[in-house]
């Protein structure tokens, strides 16, 4: 072979195997991400901020060149706050919609059946933002299953902490008779050393007054609310239109400006609760909600909402270390770009430009999220993470009060 043929035939192996290379790098589909999340039931104002959370992952996904050099594309489900409505919804976006992985679903009972029934048996990666039951950790989910938020384990223990700081030993408890509700009053349950009577309410009730009279009948001085916000202000207008309570504690999903601004300061002000909360002192915090006050005009007044924005650039981080949109590749990616090793990266435009420009060199990130760390363990759990203390005021502000580490 002459060395001008042999010149040819190498070149021609060298365009093929950068060829070939191109296309394992580079799926032929764009990465589609799925969100998940109720829409038309449950608080308004966290829907619209979890949406706008989604869409500015999004953003600044595609404003750094997107996922593997194209733009991520994105469709939307609505499970209200029925499981079996997940569910459909979910098949919906899979098998119609052809998501390659889900943010979502918001509440602990839908991402049950979710993971169960759907998501898990077409092995589609799903991260919720939210979904906090203790019986997620040892769901049948063949690891498909991440979530942004701490077990109510760790919340548990916080809220019981926040009663007895306010001066009770008796106290009542109104609970979702779900996934949810009775993991975080089981969780309070363990760590609560006075007296409590504990009432399940279902989800599909609309008053409470035999729930309220019977928390109380043991001589209960303050009413622990484990129910949806929206659930909850109707308990919290029967039992002061009844003189039942007057004294409530708060679990996560009740730091709400809406629900402040319903009830009145001179009702619930200086009454407490618990929820997520971002590390002190976060700069990946603070860049991301500088980023989400330029695109809306002002903070985010629901909750998990830096924790919708996390899920999204885990998932998408994930797909572009895998250098694939196959669910299983994503899935192995996830604990890499959450724990590292790599160099640190933030939320924000800045940080998230970063984080693909060293993905595409082939060197790896370790994501430290808006809400805080995501080390997941070998349960899809945050390995560590935040409780926050907040309470209401009297001119109906709500205040931070302090923040307690937890590390499993």
């Amino acid at each position: 072979m002459s060395n001008r043929m042999r010149a040819v035939s190498l070149l021609a192996a060298a365009v093929l195997a950068v060829s070939l290379a191109a296309c394992v790098q580079s799926p032929a589909e764009p990465l589609k991400l799925g969100l998940l999340t109720y829409i038309s039931e449950g608080s308004p104002q966290n829907a619209q901020d979890r949406q706008r959370a989604f869409d500015l992952a999004i953003a600044h996904l595609n404003q750094a060149g997107g996922v593997f050099g194209r733009p991520v594309e994105t469709a939307v489900g609505d499970t209200a706050l029925d499981p079996e409505t997940a569910v459909s919804e979910a098949r919906r976006l899979i098998e119609a919609e052809g998501v390659h992985a889900l943010v979502g679903p918001s509440t602990s009972a839908n991402s049950l059946a979710v993971i169960e029934r759907a998501a898990g048996p077409a092995q589609i990666p799903v991260v919720s933002p939210s979904a906090t039951s203790p019986r997620l950790t040892d769901a049948a989910d063949d690891d498909y299953f991440f979530r942004v938020a701490l077990s109510d384990v760790a919340q548990g223990p916080v809220l019981a902490r926040v009663a007895l700081e306010r001066g009770f030993d008796n106290v009542g408890a109104i609970y979702r008779n779900d996934a949810w509700g009775q993991g975080l009053v089981q969780s309070f349950q363990d760590a609560w050393e006075g007296a409590l009577t504990a009432v399940a309410v279902e989800p599909e009730q609309t008053t409470f007054a035999d729930a309220l009279r019977q928390s109380a009948a043991g001589g209960a001085q303050a009413l622990i609310l484990i129910v949806f916000s929206t659930e909850g202000e109707v308990i919290i207008r029967e039992a002061l239109d009844g003189g039942v309570y007057d004294q409530f504690v708060f679990g996560d999903g009740y730091k709400s400006q809406a629900l402040i601004q319903a009830l009145g300061g001179a009702a619930l002000g200086g009454m407490y609760g618990t929820g997520p909360a971002a590390p002190p002192a976060s700069e990946s915090a603070a860049q991301w909600e500088a980023a989400f006050v330029d695109a809306y005009g002002g903070p985010p007044a629901g909750t998990y909402v830096q924790e919708v924005y996390d899920a999204t650039i885990a998932l998408a981080l994930a797909a572009e270390a895998a250098g694939s949109s196959d669910g299983s590749a994503i899935r192995d990616q996830l604990r890499a770009v959450g724990g590292g090793p790599g160099e640190v990266v933030f939320a924000g435009p800045e940080g998230i430009a970063r984080a693909l420009e060293i993905l595409r060199a082939g060197d790896a990130v370790d994501y430290d999220g808006a809400s805080g760390s995501l080390d997941w363990d070998v349960n899809g759990d945050l390995s560590r993470g935040y409780i926050g203390i907040w309470r209401y005021t009297t001119d109906e502000r709500i205040e931070e009060v302090d923040v307690v580490l937890f590390e499993n």
